[in-house]
């Protein structure tokens, strides 16, 4: 199943609290095998990615791992 709109608002709500200069970038979202899943659709987990660049012109990607139900898991950022 995969993210709904209501979840992926509340993931981009974190990521925009906390990288401010992302605000308004859109999400790209990609389905991941959760490390350990016997099944394929046993525990589902995405990878939303977040690309901008801050106000010096750095670009800057946020990796927001999220579980089926839209919780994050683990979020990582480039410098």
């Amino acid at each position: 199943m995969p993210l709904n709109s209501s979840q992926l608002d509340t993931i981009s709500r974190q990521v925009y609290q906390k990288f401010p200069d992302l605000k308004g970038t859109p999400p790209v979202v990609q389905s991941q095998s959760a490390p350990g899943a016997k099944s394929p659709g046993g525990s589902d987990q995405y990878l939303v990615v977040f690309k901008g660049k801050t106000p010096q012109n750095i670009v800057r990607v946020v990796r927001v791992t999220a579980d089926g139900k839209g919780r994050v898991i683990k979020i990582s950022a480039s410098r």
